[in-house]
């Protein structure tokens, strides 16, 4: 089942012609931009947006295995934080920053002749709150993997039949997805969030997140590495850092990582009206 839907994948590509990819460097989109690649050659091209809301080492490994796979892959910048309806960080704030990203990436896909723009979304990503997905939509971008049906398992199960180094890496969304809802977004929380991640990151954690509200910073981490962390972890010196970065505050989250979580205090209706 699992090569059928490989085999659809690139027949997929094979009736496109021409591609580009919005390429985040995430485990999806680089699958897409993979198969794209193998499939068209150089008329496959992935398009990565950098923006504040972009870790820079998440960007230098998007160019890493953009160039592994050997891909043709551009940078272009994206200015959502300049939107106050970005900004201002409602509930569909992804549905301004994928605005953002599509009207940049469709004026240069018709200008170099790619009548198609493709993304990551895999078929999981419709079950959950996902606004911008409306947004790419309106501006007609495909995403072959929820078209087929392939789910984030099946993805990384792709990834790693095809030698993707990265097929267990762990998903990383845009760093304005660290604030509660309503809470204003600027560059300077942005980068003290990145801040305080790329610290954790250098004692060997992978999976994470800084959330930040007001001046408290909230760690999450798996539930089973949580006691070990407050049992080896230099805590007064991690709290210095994330103090010299601009926090007050630290704390850790008892309950642990979980994906989507500031979605969880949304009304069902919102939730439910916004991946149709």
């Amino acid at each position: 089942m699992l090569m059928k839907k490989l085999e659809q994948l690139q027949a997929l590509f094979v009736g496109m012609d021409k591609a580009l990819v919005a390429y985040s460097g995430g485990v999806d989109s680089t699958l897409v931009a993979k198969v794209a690649y193998d499939v068209l050659g150089d008329r496959a091209l992935a398009v990565t947006a950098d923006s504040p809301s972009l870790l820079p080492e998440d960007l230098e490994e998007a160019r890493i295995q953009a160039a592994t796979i050997g891909i043709a892959h551009e940078i272009v910048h994206t200015h959502e934080i300049d939107n106050p309806n970005y900004a201002s960080n409602p509930v569909n704030r992804c549905y301004f920053c994928k605005s953002e990203l599509h009207d940049t990436l469709k004026p240069l896909a018709l200008e170099r002749g790619y009548p198609y723009v493709v993304d990551g979304v895999n078929a999981d990503d419709l079950g959950d709150y996902r606004p911008g997905i409306q947004a790419a939509k309106e501006r007609g971008s495909r995403s072959p993997l929820a078209e087929l049906g392939i789910t984030k398992l099946e993805v990384r199960q792709l990834s790693r039949h095809l030698g993707l180094a990265w097929w267990d890496k762990p998903a990383q969304p845009c760093l304005s997805s660290r604030f509660p809802y309503g809470e204003e977004i600027t560059i300077a929380k942005l980068q003290r969030v990145g801040r305080a991640e790329r610290y954790l990151r250098g004692l060997g954690l992978t999976t994470l997140r800084v959330r930040s509200e007001g001046d408290t910073a909230r760690i999450e981490l798996p539930p089973e590495q949580i006691q070990d962390f407050v049992l080896t972890t230099d805590l007064p010196q991690l709290v210095a850092a994330f103090q010299s970065y601009g926090f007050v505050y630290v704390t850790l989250d008892l309950e642990g990582f979980r994906s989507g979580k500031l979605n969880q205090g949304l009304p069902l209706s919102t939730t439910m009206g916004s991946v149709s």
